[in-house]
């Protein structure tokens, strides 16, 4: 009989309210125990609203918690090699959000100190079980449906927004020392990934990035070029200071095309002989809800998570190579 994994929560924000704190008490085999910030008063609050039997102030105290089985560590990228080490000499297994951490350095030493303990690393990358990249997964690696695959071009460009606007109340998404980088390493993370399991690891990266609106420390415009393990070779350009939106992932093969967006809920369009055709795939209200249950199955001895310490890190690899110049310049 399957056991009722309990989870705890270190850093009950924005992420855990709709995307990933519902889906821990919504999936089969398990339950939300504990939630932990800081700001005592916040987590009580947030406690309170979403039925949770405790919360804590301490991190350490949350995962001392014998009711919690594996801890969710949702807090900015800054802190996760912290919380990860100290779950690791617990022996509570970890769902680390995304970014993995703040460097691959970092992530290799989480790797290491995890599997030195055998405890599990899950990163929330968790594109790799929504229904429509597992479609177009199966779509180029099971119907061949575009042959065999040649090269990829994504292109992403946002406006820059209101809230980075003011010099002195930035959201931690553009502040390096607590992120990573910039807005790139935000979004640009779910897309590497999720390339990464749809076409296998990148093995090599040239690229450039650069602040053109100037208006924070962080990167606005990074464009990089890549080539998989499997020879697949790719391009990709960000911008988060245009005029508008937009965002599309190109994968061309040999016999047709496919194209679809990392974010949103816009269709896939496929292109080969037999014509055009398009798939309109929507996400789950609760976006982390199958990563999480592949998460509560592996824990239970039943089949493999997608998303590891492993492959987040491959990610976190990809982006510091192609961020480099910028921040050691």
């Amino acid at each position: 009989m399957a056991k009722v994994i309990g989870w705890g929560i270190i850093g009950c924000g924005d992420v855990t309210e709709v995307k990933s704190g519902p889906a821990l008490q919504n999936t089969k085999n398990s339950k939300l125990v504990a939630v932990m910030r800081r700001n005592a008063d916040l987590a009580a609050d947030y406690a309170r609203r979403h039925n949770v039997p405790r919360w804590y102030s301490d991190a350490q105290q949350l995962i001392n918690d014998p009711e919690v089985d594996i801890v969710y560590i949702a807090t900015p990228p800054a802190s996760h090699k912290e919380y990860v080490l100290i779950c690791a000499k617990a022996g509570k297994p970890v769902y680390v959000e995304k970014p993995m951490a703040l460097n691959f350095t970092e992530c290799v030493e989480m790797i290491e100190s995890c599997h030195a303990t055998n405890v599990s690393l899950f990163v929330a990358y968790y594109r790799r079980k929504l229904p429509k990249f597992v479609f177009i997964h199966d779509l180029i690696n099971k119907q061949f449906a575009i042959g065999n695959p040649r090269m990829v071009k994504i292109t992403l460009y946002r406006q820059h927004e209101e809230k980075y606007h003011d010099a002195d109340n930035l959201p931690w998404t553009v502040k390096p020392e607590i992120s990573g980088g910039g807005i790139f390493v935000d979004l640009a993370c779910h897309t590497l990934d999720i390339l990464d399991f749809i076409l296998g690891p990148i093995s090599s990266v040239n690229g450039h990035a650069s602040s053109q609106l100037k208006a924070y420390t962080a990167e606005d415009s990074v464009s990089m070029s890549f080539r998989f393990e499997n020879g697949v070779h790719g391009i990709g350009i960000w911008n988060f200071c245009s005029y508008t939106k937009f965002d599309e992932v190109e994968i061309i093969g040999d016999t047709g095309k496919i194209c679809f967006s990392t974010f949103g809920n816009s269709a896939i369009k496929l292109t080969n002989q037999t014509g055009e055709q398009s798939f309109p795939i929507a996400n789950p209200v609760q976006i982390q809800q199958p990563l999480i249950e592949s998460i509560v199955e592996e824990l239970n001895g039943n089949g493999l998570c997608p998303s590891s310490g492993v492959s987040a890190a491959r990610t976190s690899w990809v982006m510091d190579q192609v961020l480099a110049s910028f921040y050691n310049k």
